[in-house]
């Protein structure tokens, strides 16, 4: 099985997924990714989207996969890669939809996502993992290799394959139309539980 529980809440996940075991992903769940993922931004989105548009054969197979939107820093001497860190995963909203169809099953990146993409997830049964901001270091200790597959030209934005062990990661939008960001904020709005305070309605979203 790609997908094995752990626990109540966290489940270990080993890509290619199956639209089965995306359904078992709830919001809030953990995940420790173990296996083979793709890295991309959006320099490498824009080419795949491109190539789709025009017929034109992937680099890799999308089919079940998970991509990780990171542009790694280059490794220190001795190390398999530097810092690992996710990118806003908004900079990838106007070309995962396009992605999703073709049978990407998961991506991962940091901060919320748009509309047209939490629809796009639940219309092709996947899911959006949302990985710790600002401890790129940290992420890096669970990299066992990495490889460029396509578009060396972009440099640390390239396509790369990455084999991981235990990558932490969280599920922030479900196939089920679930948000937790969404129902983050409704909790903590709740008067009830506040005491009468209630939080501002201004969200802010740091870019990288």
């Amino acid at each position: 099985m790609a997908l094995e529980r752990i626990d109540e809440s966290t489940w270990r996940l080993i890509p290619p997924l199956t639209d089965a075991e995306v359904r078992e992903l709830r919001i809030g769940a953990q995940v420790l990714i173990t296996g083979t993922i793709y890295t991309a931004r959006d320099a490498a989105h824009k080419r795949l989207v491109e190539a789709l548009e025009n017929g034109a054969d992937l680099p890799i197979n999308l089919t079940g996969q998970l991509l990780y939107y990171v542009g790694p820093t280059p490794p220190r001497p001795g190390m398999v890669s530097g810092a690992a860190g996710p990118t806003t995963a908004m900079r990838m909203d106007p070309f995962t939809p396009r992605l999703l169809a073709a049978g990407l099953k998961a991506c991962m990146g940091k901060g919320n996502r748009g509309t047209g993409v939490r629809t796009a997830l639940e219309e092709h049964t996947a899911v959006y993992l949302m990985a710790v901001g600002g401890a790129g270091a940290l992420l890096a200790s669970f990299i066992q290799s990495i490889e460029v597959v396509a578009y060396a030209d972009l440099g640390t934005e390239s396509l790369k394959r990455m084999r991981v062990e235990n990558f932490p990661a969280i599920v922030m939008d479900d196939c089920w139309g679930g948000d937790l960001l969404t129902e983050g904020r409704k909790r903590y709005r709740n008067s009830a539980q506040l005491g009468g305070y209630i939080p501002s309605d201004r969200i802010v979203i740091s870019a990288g």
